[in-house]
């Protein structure tokens, strides 16, 4: 999924203005900081998913070219990729 530097830094301010309006987290460093660093991590996460992707069309490929025609991109692209990330530790 594209989602842009925008996107990421309005959905970790909605979660932890959430989170803060709730009382569950208090913080110890200035909320600036860790919303910093939250968009930071959201994304290495979807980095790393984006990597996974190509990794998973770069299987693909390989398996279409030794059996072409027999071939269903649509179907295989799910299953790999579920199985790749179970491998490397991804949650998706």
């Amino acid at each position: 999924m594209k989602i842009t530097d925008k996107q990421i830094q309005r959905m970790v301010g909605m979660v932890l203005n959430e989170l803060e309006a709730q009382k569950i987290i208090t913080y110890k460093a200035k909320p600036h900081d860790v919303a910093a660093r939250a968009a930071q991590l959201v994304r290495a996460d979807y980095q790393r998913e984006s990597e996974l992707d190509m990794e998973v069309n770069r299987m693909m490929d390989d398996l279409e070219r030794q059996n072409p025609g027999e071939f269903q991109r649509y179907k295989m692209f799910p299953l790999l990729k579920k199985r790749l990330a179970k491998e490397k530790g991804i949650i998706l």
